[in-house]
């Protein structure tokens, strides 16, 4: 392939990208020797917490070839996911009896989307080209998206550690191809942060311990549906009506004025759960839950964590009848995990009564 027909080549997929429902498609090279030294950091700080995949594999998680020998770019793409606008969201978060979703997760499993449309955009360079070497990864891999992403030019890595784009923020998935053509790259994306420190100051539970590093362990998005135990006691009032993940970093964020909001259905809420409250989910049995929540990204928590995280909002909620009673129900439930947790909000229903 000569540059020119590599340069050809790389408009057309960006072309087929926008076609087939992504926003921005960028392809960058393998070098993320940076990156990969800020994950060692961190990782020597233990703040993955539970989150022990991350730890595994060696370097194929930050040496693109070693994990798809013969890569030699990414093509990364990103896809707009906001369902709502933010106004709808935050006000949601201030009504205590709502249970809040966080808002990647109300529709369809965004891995399945994501995956579909890159293999098509795979089969159409292809059809181009002719066989080459490829593998298609959305969040299921030891893949550095966000790194990645920067250096395709999609957006910059801001204090709350998600990616930023100065013309749609940041409400959008991330998927890739790793490949072995020998594409043009483009321009890595410059940082806009600035002396902002609002995704910092907002963040309900500190976890952004400095600007660029997110201590999990301290993240409601980790302690909703990463971490498998007891959620620490110290941190349950500050989750407030957070039942799975936050959005608090984003909402904060100044660049997301210029977020759009989806286009795609597959995006859009289902089952309601936009404007659930706490009570009717906390009714679900396991059989409610894993019909209700079939084919999206909640239902991998299972119903047990499920229970867990709702009674600790029931236990931040206002105290009614009804809170109790529903609590009440679940006093003897087969989980220990599911006990304590609603043992615990008995009690803050209690003192919040006195």
């Amino acid at each position: 392939m000569t540059s020119t027909e590599a340069l050809r080549l790389a408009g057309a997929i960006k072309a087929w990208g926008a076609e087939l429902g992504f926003q921005q498609v960028g392809i960058a090279d393998c070098e993320l020797a940076a990156a990969e030294q800020r994950l060692i950091d961190w990782l020597g700080r233990s703040m993955h917490g539970d989150m022990h995949w991350l730890a595994r594999h060696g370097t194929k998680r930050t040496r693109p070839a070693e994990l798809v020998p013969g890569t030699l770019r990414i093509i990364s793409a990103r896809m707009d996911y906001l369902p709502e606008y933010q106004a709808d969201i935050e006000r949601t978060l201030a009504d205590p009896a709502q249970a809040f979703v966080s808002r990647y997760a109300l529709g369809r499993d965004y891995h399945k989307v994501l995956r579909q449309r890159l293999r098509r955009l795979a089969q159409r360079i292809e059809a181009r080209v002719g066989r080459f070497g490829y593998r298609v990864f959305v969040d299921s891999a030891p893949v550095m998206e966000k790194p990645l992403a920067q250096k395709a030019g999609l957006g910059w890595i801001g204090k709350h550690t998600n990616l930023i784009n100065t013309r749609a923020g940041s409400w959008f998935f991330l998927g890739e191809i790793y490949c072995d053509l020998p594409l043009p790259t483009d321009p890595p994306a410059e940082d806009h942060c600035g002396r902002c420190k609002a995704c910092i100051d907002v963040c309900p539970t500190n976890a952004i311990v400095a600007p660029y590093v997110l201590d999990a362990r301290l993240c409601i998005s980790y302690l909703t549906i990463e971490h498998p135990g007891p959620i620490p006691e110290p941190l349950r009032p500050r989750l407030g009506n957070r039942i799975y993940g936050c959005d608090d970093c984003q909402l904060s964020c100044p660049w997301n004025r210029f977020a759009r909001r989806t286009e795609e259905t597959d995006f859009l809420p289902r089952n309601g759960l936009d404007t659930a409250t706490l009570l009717q989910l906390f009714a679900w049995d396991e059989a409610e839950f894993l019909l209700r929540t079939e084919g999206t990204a909640i239902r991998r928590i299972g119903h047990e964590r499920w229970l867990r995280n709702i009674a600790v909002a029931l236990g931040n909620a206002e105290s009614s009848p009804a809170v109790r009673a529903a609590l009440d129900a679940r006093v003897d439930h087969p989980s220990l995990l599911v006990r304590e947790h609603v043992g615990w909000a008995l009690r803050a229903q209690d003192y919040s009564h006195q």
